[in-house]
């Protein structure tokens, strides 16, 4: 059984009140994880970018796993802020597979 599917059997067991809070905690985690995060379809072919900048959520994420630290991704990115890797970690969390899907892309242009 999927996620969802076991998501959905357990939602029909919930009391109106637990159904509420339930959404109102899915709103505050999807409104969290887009918070300093712009997509525009002008800039950088539509990847989720840190506001302000061009600098794209997957390629941060891609340094990360190649062992940068938070430290050295700040440094080699003056205009970065810690608050912004903060917001690039909780939307990698959030759209996993479509930090994937360009990080794939990125490899085999």
């Amino acid at each position: 059984m999927s996620i969802l599917q076991d998501a959905k059997r357990i939602l029909k067991t919930l009391s109106p009140a637990e159904r509420g809070q339930l959404l109102h905690w899915a709103a505050h985690d999807l409104e969290d994880s887009r918070r300093g995060i712009e997509v525009s379809p002008d800039v950088c072919d539509g990847a989720a970018c840190i506001a302000r900048t061009r600098i794209p959520v997957w390629m941060l994420e891609q340094y990360r796993r190649l062992g940068a630290s938070e430290a050295e991704l700040l440094r080699s990115y003056p205009s970065l802020r810690a608050e912004d890797l903060v917001n690039a970690w909780g939307y990698v969390r959030s759209h996993k597979d479509q930090i994937e899907q360009d990080i794939r892309e990125n490899e085999a242009a």
